[in-house]
């Protein structure tokens, strides 16, 4: 890491803390306080016809500059990730039964997966970026999806689509076009170059 360059990422997710940690970051973790629901609303009634993957970016952005203007010196990253089944923004699942509604919503189709990065600093966003991944889930039988429900526990509920990719999720996958750090939620090279050319991490 480069000496004298605070770095903060403004999410709670445990996958974005860990891909950041096992790329070899050194950074602090103040969770951004926004109503991502309320913003995401307002940006559909404002931007009719709009890509999803722009909300995403818009969520992102919101989260960076929430912490950002607190932590003005420091460079601040956020991220979010929007799933989009043709029409239908799904969201993270509430407890058990609402994630087996969402599985079998997903069941034998074809899902995107729009995850987005962004830095602020001064309480202002510089740089973003966002990634779109294609995931297929397999036609899985009733009796697979109990036992995965049973497995999968907490993770259920703290992801987007109610499937930890990283682990057991990885079993709902029959093809997945795109990268696997933007179907973890975080477009993790765009971002490492990025903070590279600001001497945030050594070069």
């Amino acid at each position: 890491m480069a000496e004298g360059v605070a770095l903060i990422l403004a999410s709670g997710s445990s996958a974005r803390r860990n891909l950041l940690r096992s790329a070899g970051l050194a950074f602090d973790v103040i969770p951004a306080v926004i109503d991502e629901a309320a913003r995401l609303d307002a940006w559909r009634r404002q931007s009719p016809g709009a890509k999803l993957s722009e909300a995403a970016l818009m969520l992102a952005s919101a989260k960076a500059e929430d912490v950002s203007t607190v932590k003005p010196d420091a460079i601040v990253i956020g991220g979010d990730q929007i799933l989009a089944l043709e029409d239908i923004t799904l969201h993270k699942a509430k407890n058990r039964d609402d994630a087996r509604r969402t599985l079998l919503s997903l069941r034998g189709r074809t899902h995107e997966l729009h995850a987005s990065v962004a830095v602020a600093t001064g309480g202002k966003t510089v740089w973003t970026h966002v990634e779109t991944a294609g995931m297929t889930v397999r036609d899985f039988s009733d009796a697979w999806l109990e036992s995965y429900l049973d497995a999968a526990g907490e993770a259920l509920t703290a992801c987007v689509g109610a499937y930890e990719f990283e682990g057991q999720g990885v079993q709902l996958f029959e093809r997945v076009e795109g990268s696997y750090f933007t179907v973890l939620g975080l477009p993790l090279l765009p971002l490492l170059a990025e903070l590279r050319r600001r001497g945030a991490i050594n070069s």
